[in-house]
């Protein structure tokens, strides 16, 4: 069984109820309709029931079965917008400007998470990135001792063609741009976490640079090894390895080569890169270049489960990310 399948195993049965701020597209409906009858988690689409409702029945669900909730219509309304306009207090927004800041749609669905009218929630299949974690930020907002909220990938190898099999975490993808050491310590400590809910096993952490064990000198090395030195300190029990290159990393017999004794030995599961042109490039070459199955951007560090999808995504991708964001909720 590999990781995916451990992970929708996982989410089977438990029946998390999954808010999908974008109900209306028909690639979100029709992965709740297969989510639903894979019983990975209890869809909740926002939008009208006269847009979604014929979309269910064409895709082989029945419309009763499905809540859909039109925030213009919503019992909670109200209430979502008394919360907002307190939450925002800083701002001195008044109760009707908080009205029409809840209607929209990530807004309202990361209020239904911070009301515990819903256990977690996915955007961006149509709206940015930025929209979607600004939403959750402002609303769910950072889990308890964590300052930065970052994302990373799941990277599946499972191809004939792959060197091994193995599920990897790439972090951070999506969010920090050019992180200092003590957020690219903080962006590892969370994908320590991430790796434990989804992966599971011994996590082996790699810092990585363009340098491996002092070979360049530079600031950006420096960052590395910061970075790496507080981790430590940090997690003393975790195998962490830094600065080292990705085939430090990933390849044992290179690692035996270039970073001799090594804790991680070249069998590291969790990838930290130094900064977002690194980790963005670096998953989508491992994506499109050589067939590893990506899914996220899955983000880290919030109170409650809030992800996000590539506006490019596919019914298996938000389908992989319930079941994703299921796990995440816990038990």
């Amino acid at each position: 069984m590999n990781t995916l399948e451990n992970i929708i195993k996982k989410a089977r049965g438990t029946l998390r109820r999954v808010v999908l701020s974008e109900g209306e597209d028909p690639r979100v409906i029709e992965a709740a309709v297969r989510a639903k009858k894979m019983l990975l988690a209890e869809p909740i689409l926002l939008g009208k029931s006269n847009i979604i409702n014929p979309q269910i029945t064409n895709f082989g669900g029945d419309p009763k079965n499905f809540e859909i909730i039109n925030p213009v219509e919503a019992s909670c309304l109200e209430k979502y917008a008394s919360e907002y306009s307190i939450l925002r207090k800083n701002r001195i927004i008044s109760v009707q400007e908080a009205r029409l800041k809840v209607l929209e749609p990530l807004n309202f669905a990361a209020m239904m998470v911070r009301m515990k009218d819903a256990d977690g929630t996915i955007g961006g299949a149509i709206a940015t990135t930025s929209e979607t974690v600004s939403a959750a930020m402002k609303i769910i907002g950072r889990a308890e001792g964590i300052k930065t909220v970052s994302s990373f990938f799941l990277m599946i190898l499972d191809k004939p063609h792959h060197p091994k099999n193995a599920a990897l975490i790439f972090s951070d993808c999506g969010l920090v741009i050019e992180p200092t050491a003590v957020q690219l310590t903080e962006i590892a400590k969370s994908s320590v976490l991430s790796h434990n809910i989804l992966i599971g096993g011994e996590p082996k952490v790699a810092m990585l640079s363009f340098s491996t064990r002092g070979s360049a000198r530079h600031k950006r090395v420096r960052i590395v090894t910061e970075a790496t030195a507080m981790l430590k300190t940090l997690l003393p029990s975790i195998k962490i390895d830094g600065e080292l290159q990705f085939d430090s990393a990933f390849v044992p017999s290179i690692s035996l080569r270039k970073s001799k004794n090594s804790p991680v030995e070249g069998e590291a599961n969790i990838m930290v890169f130094p900064n977002l042109d690194a980790a963005n490039i670096g998953y989508k070459i491992a994506e499109r270049l050589g067939g590893a199955r990506a899914i996220g951007p899955i983000l880290q560090g919030l109170s409650s489960p809030a992800n996000d999808l590539s506006r490019g995504c596919s019914v298996d991708d938000i389908c992989d990310l319930m079941a994703v964001t299921a796990v995440q909720v816990g038990k």
